[in-house]
């Protein structure tokens, strides 16, 4: 897959974005992050398992962009790097070199997540556990452990009763996110509801002792919620941010026994899909993105309010997942059959106004790519 790079050479090599292409050879997508915040020359390393895309239900054809209906794909914790492959039902893990942070390098064989096509994944760094959630006809979530040897096998599969097909037909009634609470005691993800016919989407949790996750959890549903979907802790909190693809987004609390309830909903303007969030510790703020709309929308969890929109004119269809970094926001647009695969690189920190910094093409990507996730040395 050949890339197409605006700069000819990066100042620093311990920074890099990465996401995954979710081809049929699944592959990590490595970008090395210029001391500017700019993006330049990577890398692509397979996977060692296939990707696979979602059915549109709108089209009844492979979804894209938005191949997996899903949030974090991958995940960085430490100097290791986590992927799923949808199409083989497995979880990679690779060590990202301190000296080359786009190399990386596989550790062990992935391993199965024991349910089918897995699109979410979530580490915790001190408990050395890692989560994956699969939302085919084998639904639910499944962890294990990991370490330099490479990942154990997973403890089992807590099931969610979907009624889906694998590979599944979305992006409604589909698994969104895996991830852990913000000080480690839960394991949340975020499962869409599908309004048309009116079900009702669920948040789950599992509490986590003694370095486990436990198999038994609860479900509860947000007032107000339909398609839940990506998700930002807010720090020292219980608040969490999460978009709702049928208005914008919200911001919930969890309760000490994991029940999430609504505090405010956001209804953003001419949305289509509103689906990725991400939090700037920089800023205070969230940011979320729209697959049909390309804007990057700010949010302020303090004040249960939106904040700054920049609407971006550099042609890209719409953007998913997105990650913080420093002053910058970092958003994949997987573009799709006209427009290339892009990053696009935001200035967040100036707070009159969100200025884009670089649009950058990712040549060959394609648009099943999915997932940011960040490493800075």
């Amino acid at each position: 897959m050949p890339m197409k790079y605006k700069l000819d050479s990066c100042t620093c090599e311990s920074k890099a974005a990465y996401f995954i292409s979710n081809n049929a050879q699944n592959t990590v997508v490595a970008l090395k992050i210029n001391s500017d915040g700019t993006l330049c020359d990577g890398s692509i390393t397979p996977t060692g398992g296939t990707g696979e895309s979602g059915i549109s239900g709108a089209t009844n054809m492979p979804a894209g962009p938005d191949s997996l209906f899903s949030q974090s794909p991958l995940m960085i914790t430490g100097n290791f790097l986590f992927a799923v492959n949808p199409g083989s039902n497995t979880l990679s893990l690779f060590s990202i070199s301190l000296n080359d942070a786009t190399k990386l390098t596989p550790i062990g064989n992935p391993v199965s997540t024991l349910g089918e096509f897995p699109i979410s994944v979530t580490a915790h760094p001190y408990h050395n556990i890692v989560c994956v959630a699969n939302s085919g006809a084998k639904a639910g979530v499944a962890c294990s452990t990991y370490s330099r040897n490479g990942l154990s096998q997973m403890d089992g599969l807590r099931e969610f009763d979907i009624t889906q097909a694998t590979p599944p037909v979305g992006p409604t009634n589909t698994v969104s996110q895996t991830f852990f609470s913000d000080d480690g005691t839960q394991l949340f993800t975020t499962v869409k509801g599908n309004p048309a016919v009116n079900t009702v989407g669920f948040f789950s949790s599992f509490p986590v002792k003694n370095g486990k996750v436990s198999m038994q959890g609860i479900q509860s549903s947000p007032t107000d919620t339909a398609v839940l979907f990506g998700v930002a802790n807010i720090p020292r909190s219980s608040n969490i941010l999460v978009t709702d693809a049928s208005f914008g987004a919200a911001i919930l609390v969890a309760s000490p026994s994991g029940i999430a309830t609504t505090t405010n909903i956001l209804k953003i303007a001419n949305q289509v899909a509103t689906c990725w969030a991400t939090y700037s510790p920089v800023t205070g703020t969230g940011f979320v993105t729209d697959v049909g709309v390309n804007h990057l929308v700010e949010v302020i969890p303090s004040a249960g309010v939106l904040g700054r929109v920049f609407n971006s004119q550099n042609g890209n269809p719409g953007m998913i997942d997105l990650a913080s970094n420093g002053k910058f926001v970092y958003a994949l647009s997987p573009g799709n059959d006209t427009v290339e695969t892009a990053v696009t690189v935001f200035d967040v920190v100036t707070r009159e106004k969100i200025t884009e910094v670089q649009n950058f093409k990712v040549e060959g990507a394609g648009k099943s790519s999915q997932g940011i996730a960040i490493f800075y040395g």
